[in-house]
């Protein structure tokens, strides 16, 4: 296939009217440009329809109702004609060699069905000095086969290490359309979840070769609108993720008992930033979640102080908090 006139680039939008200007300046400035630019207007409600309309001769945009980013990448990779997608969230923002360096995992024929770039924060226009896969555990990029020294592939199913650490997020991606198709696409039985996308992470996991480009060409920008901020609902949104996943995949068996075990770790760490914030009630939710197995002491005293009457709950808490 021709690389160069065939990548679609897919992003979902939803009231991204003051962001997504600078996102689609910086596809416009790739070294190879794109066969087709899809925006996925997710039924915004500001001006994004509008801002949309002054790049008229330079996207294609599809308005939808809204129904969440999941629908709308779907959405965009049905419509797409390019051999490889490349996904792009409405608010982040590429390097210019992003699609030069990642067309390459497909250069020589048949590629990976994904491939993912490492990335930087981007907070006030700064971006970050070090990027996410640098702050992988030790021996993470250990079992991996290089292409060359840039570009790796994870030659088997990384599912448990996905687990212990996600690096790959949607703006980072590019796939083999058909392929990624034939899988399914973008799992929607997770839409409106907080951290919806990890399912589709854990779906890919599942079918190596997987592409990794070692070198930041993405910046993912933090901003008021993020979800990724608050540590508390991650964890929530992932710990369901994860246990839709092990209930919808049987795929995922031989796994169970690892996926188990980062659903209760994630929901203990959102019991504890729920404690620590004094939002008693969603630990009470929290703890209802969790098996009494996964409960130390310490979360069971803090499960019962969050039950105590308010004024005697409020100095407990404050004891324990204290002594932290």
């Amino acid at each position: 296939m021709n690389l160069f006139n065939g990548v679609s680039v897919v992003l979902p939008a939803y009231n991204r009217a003051e962001l997504i200007p600078e996102t689609l300046d910086r596809i416009f400035a790739q070294t190879i440009q794109a066969a087709e630019i899809i925006v996925v207007d997710d039924g915004s409600t500001d001006a994004t329809k509008a801002v949309l309309a002054g790049y008229a001769d330079r996207i294609r945009a599809i308005h939808i109702p809204n129904a969440g980013e999941l629908v709308a990448r779907n959405t965009g990779l049905r419509a797409a004609k390019g051999d490889l997608v490349a996904f792009c969230d409405s608010d982040d923002l590429w390097k210019s060699d992003h699609l030069a360096e990642m067309a390459q995992f497909w250069s020589s024929g048949q590629g990976p069905i994904a491939a993912y770039a490492d990335f930087q924060e981007v907070r006030d226009g700064q971006w970050a000095a070090t990027s996410k896969f640098a702050s992988a555990p030790a021996g993470y990029w250990n079992d991996v086969t290089p292409v060359d020294s840039t570009h790796v592939l994870f030659d088997r199913p990384i599912v448990k290490d996905l687990l212990q650490f996600q690096p790959f997020f949607p703006s980072c991606m590019v796939v083999d359309r058909e392929r990624f198709l034939a899988l399914g696409g973008w799992d929607e039985g997770v839409s409106r979840m907080v951290g919806c996308d990890f399912a589709t992470t854990l779906r890919i996991a599942e079918h190596p070769p997987i592409g990794v480009l070692r070198q930041p060409t993405v910046g993912i920008r933090k901003h008021a609108g993020n979800f990724s901020g608050d540590v508390q609902r991650m964890n929530l949104g992932d710990a369901d993720v994860l246990e839709y996943v092990l209930a919808s995949r049987p795929s995922l068996a031989s796994s169970a008992a690892e996926i188990r075990h980062s659903i209760n770790h994630r929901r203990l760490a959102a019991f504890d930033t729920a404690f620590a914030r004094g939002d008693f009630n969603a630990v009470g939710a929290i703890s209802q979640k969790l098996p009494s197995t996964a409960l130390t002491p310490r979360h069971r005293v803090k499960a019962m102080i969050s039950d105590l009457p308010a004024p005697i709950r409020r100095l407990a808490w404050s004891i324990l908090t204290r002594n932290n």
